[in-house]
């Protein structure tokens, strides 16, 4: 390790990437030099994204210049893209050409959204996207030109999806904004997913979201399918398979003039086939401590480590990473890292818990599970008017934490110890 100050480069400016950031500037104490690396400008809130797709929000309401955001911190901004990760050179490849080395290297980057996996599938097929904020701002186009001749509308997510939470609040707000425009009895809704039942969230459900989520979506008149496998995409049409225990699957066509399917994940190119850093899917491989393995300088956290899938299912079901659990990843990390420049071994365990609000437009449910993979401690979900607004409440929160450069202000600290809420299972040890 160099004689100056250990360069600590964090790999993504989403919602892990900048926390983690905040979050290592503030154990390091200015005895790091941190830089993040983004292939984007601006840090966009993500769990925003269905409500730009509606017109409930511009896309500039909810994102943040990340090169003012971090400046304040001194935090170091490289606005490029990171064409390769070459860790036995301790160095990121940047779209420029040029090369920048680090001493300690935290992953965050999120996933490559994968479709060209499926034929017609995606903003470059037939269907829109809210996986990334321009997606959904081009999705809200897409959607005033389906008001003006409605048709039916198809929800959901592609077998091997991790992130089902987004696609049932974007059925529920597309229902509520098309009551509010007189519309709702002139499009008929169906919502597609590769889940072995509804509510199920890639987790095996958490407390009662099978019944909460199918009630919910009877009483909005959205049919469902699952164990569904989406086998094409053509323009107004989709292909799916349903899949069925001990027999022949089973394949219809489903119309549409409107449609939205969360795309499978994968690892970003710059990681892909690396081995002992990612798996085939070029997903990250991490240990409790959040470190790989094989390059012990490098940690990871969010939508872009390895989780395994939770139980079995017909279709292909990812695991998701959500915001808190992602957050104690985060702490781990900065905990850890800072361990190692100290000349000890890491012992921060993140508590993987998960704390979720889903909004459906004029009410929502919330859960928590901890930790978040079962079996859980808590294992708890509700149902109200008053989780649209706390997610409300929530957005204009997260943002201005990134705003002001801290990733747990001390009124947050407050409420997560009255909640009772860990983000750490374990902290790291001071040396003996």
């Amino acid at each position: 390790m160099s004689e100056q100050k250990p360069r600590i480069v964090v790999l993504g400016g989403g919602l892990g990437g900048v926390i983690a950031a905040y979050d290592l500037d503030e154990k390091m104490q200015n005895s790091a030099e941190i830089t993040l690396v983004s292939d984007q400008p601006k840090f966009s809130f993500t769990p925003s994204n269905p409500w730009v797709a509606v017109g409930w929000r511009e896309a500039n309401a909810i994102q943040i210049d990340l090169d003012k955001a971090l400046g304040r911190k001194k935090i170091g901004f490289v606005a490029q893209e990171a064409l390769r990760v070459e860790p036995a050179k301790n160095q990121l490849l940047l779209a420029d050409g040029s090369a920048l080395s680090y001493d300690f290297l935290v992953i965050a980057t999120g996933p490559d959204l994968a479709y060209d996996e499926i034929e017609g599938l995606g903003p470059g097929g037939h269907t829109v996207s809210i996986c990334q904020t321009h997606h959904a701002s081009a999705a809200a186009e897409a959607f005033e030109a389906f008001c003006a001749d409605p048709k039916p509308i198809v929800v959901g997510a592609v077998q091997g999806a991790s992130c089902f939470g987004p696609a049932y609040e974007f059925a529920m707000i597309l229902d509520t904004e098309l009551r509010r425009r007189k519309l709702r009895d002139k499009v008929p809704m169906t919502f597609v997913t590769p889940e072995p039942y509804i509510g199920h969230l890639g987790l095996d459900g958490v407390g009662d979201t099978k019944s909460m989520l199918e009630s919910e979506m009877r009483s909005r008149h959205i049919k469902w399918i699952t164990d569904a496998r989406v086998d094409r995409v053509d323009e107004g049409a989709i292909t799916i398979s349903k899949m069925r225990p001990n027999d022949e699957p089973s394949s219809r066509q489903l119309p549409f003039g409107f449609a939205m399917l969360l795309p499978a994940f994968r690892g970003i190119p710059a990681l892909m086939g690396i081995e002992g850093l990612v798996n085939p899917r070029g997903f990250v491989l991490v240990d409790e401590h959040q470190r790989n393995s094989a390059f012990p300088n490098i940690f990871a956290l969010g939508v872009c480590i390895a989780i395994p899938p939770v139980g079995e299912s017909l279709v292909p079901v990812g695991v998701p990473k959500t915001g808190f659990m992602i957050e104690s990843m985060s702490a781990a990390i900065a905990q850890n890292v800072r361990a190692i420049i100290l000349g000890y071994e890491p012992k921060a365990k993140a508590s993987w818990n998960a704390i979720c609000l889903a909004d459906f437009g004029d009410d929502g449910v919330a859960f928590a599970a901890q930790p978040q993979i079962p079996p859980r401690n808590v294992n708890w979900s509700t149902q109200g008017r008053w989780v649209h607004f706390a997610k409300i409440a929530f957005e204009k929160f997260f943002l201005r934490k990134v705003r002001l450069g801290k990733s747990e202000p001390a009124y947050e600290r407050l409420a997560l110890k009255i909640m009772g809420v860990k983000k750490l299972e374990r902290s790291a040890s001071k040396p003996s």
